[in-house]
């Protein structure tokens, strides 16, 4: 078994596995217990899972905040108990009288920032307990909304079916939207905006912040590897691809490199911003919101 590589995994999850499956399946294959993921995918969901390998465990907390794109496909007139397909139906009012304007407008008002009850079967914590644990044990669980922003929710195309003796629509779409946004949310609230109901029947996510599909490997080559190297994205070139650079001198990198503060290239920088050394290597992640940049985490400390 060759050794572990410091970086990023991106992994086109299958359906009906879980998160954690996917990174119990990949500290096997890296040979390594030190394997985490940026941001679960539910297990009807496919596509990319960023896995951090190592040290780069550590940048999985920014990729976590990072904007991501999905296609999906969602049912009008049908409301179930998860939001989605997996959960039983739990209302039918159809949408035989909707029209395609009511449909286009009712996307308009999902669009931008917004405010968003999470889904009941997330995973946000109630009391201690995730709510999802909460809501399949029966209990009525409560959230409250929060702002998020739908940057793009754009619909391919509009599907007039009968479900039983349910009149329902099923919209292929797209959508970019923010850390912390529930597309099987969009669905529900998409249906209750027309006066109905909604729930996802597919979803498959396209990219998470700088990592797309074009860098995502399926679950089923990484196995067929059988103990070769696995595709993993260096650290350096990680940060490169995921976040704002910063290129460090010498000096610069040392200071950084002893926990001490420099200017800030750009302050006023919200998002976190990877710092370089002079040889290439990730020295820290820094935050320059303010006039001083201070590192968010430091992955090459000054030696004495």
């Amino acid at each position: 078994m060759s050794a572990t590589v410091d970086g990023l995994l991106v992994v086109d999850k299958p359906s009906d596995w879980t998160s954690h499956d996917v990174v119990a399946r990949a500290r096997r294959l890296c040979n390594t217990r030190k394997v985490g993921h940026a941001g679960t995918l539910d297990p009807m969901a496919t596509g990319v899972l960023v896995l951090g390998v190592g040290r780069a465990t550590k940048l999985l907390t920014f990729l976590v905040g990072c904007d991501k794109d999905y296609d999906a496909t969602i049912r009008l007139g049908q409301g179930t108990l998860t939001d989605d397909a997996e959960g039983e139906v739990t209302s039918a009012p159809g949408v035989s009288a909707v029209t395609d304007a009511e449909v286009a407008a009712a996307v308009a008002t999902l669009t931008g920032e917004i405010e968003q009850v999470p889904s009941s079967v997330s995973a946000i914590k109630v009391k201690g307990e995730r709510s999802y644990h909460r809501a399949r044990a029966g209990e009525a669980v409560d959230l409250p909304a929060r702002p998020v922003t739908v940057s793009q929710f754009v619909v391919h195309d509009l599907r007039r079916l009968t479900v039983g003796d349910v009149a329902v629509i099923d919209l292929d779409v797209t959508v970019t939207v923010s850390s912390g946004t529930y597309v099987r949310a969009l669905a529900r609230d998409l249906g209750g905006a027309l006066g109905s109901a909604g729930h996802l029947t597919a979803l498959r996510r396209t990219r998470v912040g700088g990592f797309g599909l074009d860098t995502a490997h399926p679950l089923a080559d990484l196995e067929a590897l059988q103990g070769e190297p696995m595709p993993v994205i260096p650290l350096a070139d990680a940060a490169r691809a995921g976040f704002p650079a910063r290129e460090l001198t010498a000096d610069e990198a040392r200071t950084i490199g002893y926990g001490q503060r420099l200017p800030s290239a750009e302050p006023g920088r919200t998002e976190p911003v990877a710092a370089f050394g002079p040889d290439g290597s990730l020295v820290a992640m820094l935050d320059e919101s303010a006039t001083t940049a201070r590192s968010h985490v430091v992955f090459a400390p000054a030696s004495s």
